[in-house]
């Protein structure tokens, strides 16, 4: 019998599908693990169909693209919404106009909810609907802040959620205006705020490897709550203090990066390192500097592993998103 395909297997074929001189092969090796029952978690058979569907739109060939995007979403148990904007994307490419639209429209309320859905703007812009997904990015940042201001009883975990979809509609609408060669406003001007924020994570990369300091939720609050000051050297919110890392090092990891890492700070570590010293950025640094490398996490851990922020949920489903915001 032939090999079972893992997801580490389906991960590898997707990262060789831009350049391989054999798209075809890797196409044909994916949808053939399919057809025989060999994808080796039964959950991943939509996701190898969808790569598979990948390789074929960078080769052109959106016809069969858009047959095993199809499929990807019939074969999954549970409705996939990113498979059925892939779909949406892929009809409007081909001129079914109607049709995508339709597809995404339906797909469009996940923007005030769920923070990896800009997968629809990448869809719209795909097809060339940058106007359509500048509306929509619009109007989902209105709808969230909106929310925020009325909605004063919010668990913080929601208060969380809605911070990083800020961040992340902001991002990504002040990039597509720019694209556009549209004028600052508002948004973008908050866009830029938010950006400026990671400025700290990503200058502590400019040496080349690097092991960036990581504060969990508890340590993160307890670290503000004894030195208020150190507010204005952080994000508001510990998930935006993650997804910052994430996005740090996701950054150093395009531009040539390795040996990738975060450690984790604690409160008590900090203050025994500091004695009576002020605190303030430096004595951070130098503090990330003098913890043991025992303790760095290496960075990214696979899709499947738990992610490094310490949620347990797994990567995949937990910060790897928060890196294509």
């Amino acid at each position: 019998m032939s090999e079972l395909l893992t997801a580490d297997r389906i991960d590898e074929l997707g990262a060789l599908g831009a350049k391989s001189p054999d798209p075809a092969a890797l196409v044909a090796e994916l949808v053939g693990a399919v057809d025989e029952g060999r994808v080796a978690d039964p959950d991943d058979t939509g996701y190898a169909l969808l790569v598979a569907a990948d390789i074929l739109v960078q080769a052109g060939d959106l016809a069969d693209a858009l047959t095993l995007t199809t499929r990807a979403i019939a074969e999954q148990p549970e409705d996939d919404p990113y498979a059925r904007s892939k779909r949406g994307g892929l009809l409007l490419r081909l001129g079914r106009e109607d049709e995508g639209l339709a597809e995404l429209t339906v797909l469009r309320p996940l923007l005030e909810t769920d923070p990896d859905a800009t997968y629809l703007i990448d869809d719209l812009a795909d097809a060339g609907r940058t106007d359509t997904a500048l509306e929509w990015l619009t109007a989902a940042l209105d709808a969230i802040l909106e929310r925020t201001r009325t909605q004063q009883h919010e668990s913080e975990d929601a208060q969380d959620e809605a911070a990083a979809m800020t961040y992340g509609l902001a991002q990504r609408r002040h990039d597509l205006r720019e694209d556009m060669g549209l004028p600052h406003d508002d948004y973008d001007n908050l866009a830029d705020r938010l950006r400026a924020a990671s400025d700290h994570a990503l200058d502590a990369l400019d040496d080349g490897p690097a092991t960036l300091l990581f504060w969990p939720r508890a340590e993160f609050e307890a670290l503000l709550a004894r030195w208020p000051a150190l507010a204005d050297d952080f994000p508001a919110t510990w998930d935006e203090h993650r997804a910052q890392i994430e996005g740090a090092l996701a950054n150093a990891a395009s531009l040539g990066g390795a040996d990738l890492g975060v450690v984790a700070g604690t409160v008590a570590g900090l203050a025994a390192f500091a004695g009576d010293d002020p605190i303030d950025e430096e004595t951070l640094d130098e503090y990330a500097d003098s913890l043991d490398e025992a303790g760095v996490t290496a960075w990214p851990p696979g899709r499947n592993d738990a992610c490094w922020c310490g949620s347990g949920s797994k990567y995949k489903k937990c910060c790897l998103p928060r890196s294509r915001s």
